[in-house]
């Protein structure tokens, strides 16, 4: 029998209650979080998801704690639209993906993990991405760390953001 080791991953399995502070909200203020952010705006940012679908999985985050659209302020909601773009760009220059997923889940039935800060989550895809260790497994294989994946996109998010 073959073995992958995925030690990073503890911390989530075994992880406990959640703390009093939304991750999100706590990212900008721990080294944890700061080492994950790729792009700051003023009312919003862009992060590296830590437990990513595929290689280069970001999220647009407004600063601000609030759990649906329809919370946001308008600079708000163009700030994240526009990060969102950017996030594309980005993406399309450091990847080349074949596609990109962008999207949001608004609650726990949508499929939102963390249901009370809003985000956009942009998956870079490829022709093929899926696999039997996803379908059969689940556990995903990523070609990439964080780390590294983080040390490539800052410097593009700082040309193209002019």
């Amino acid at each position: 029998m073959e073995r992958i080791w995925s030690p990073w991953r503890h911390s989530y399995v075994t992880r406990g209650k959640e703390a009093d502070q939304c991750v999100f909200c706590a990212a900008p203020s721990s080294d944890e979080g700061r080492a994950l952010i790729v792009h700051e705006g003023v009312l919003a940012y862009v992060i590296l998801n830590l437990y990513p679908y595929n290689a280069g999985h970001l999220m647009v985050v407004p600063r601000r704690h609030v759990a649906t659209l329809a919370l946001l302020e308008r600079d708000e909601l163009t700030e994240m639209a526009l990060l969102t773009q950017l996030s594309e760009k980005v993406l399309t220059e450091a990847f080349q993906p074949q596609g990109i997923n962008i999207g949001m889940n608004l609650g726990r039935p949508a499929g939102a993990g963390i249901v009370d800060h809003l985000h956009t989550h942009l998956v870079p895809r490829w022709n093929g991405d899926t696999n039997f260790m996803t379908v059969v497994g689940e556990v995903r294989v990523l070609p990439e760390e964080l780390p590294s994946t983080a040390k490539r996109l800052r410097p593009i998010f700082q040309q193209l953001a002019g």
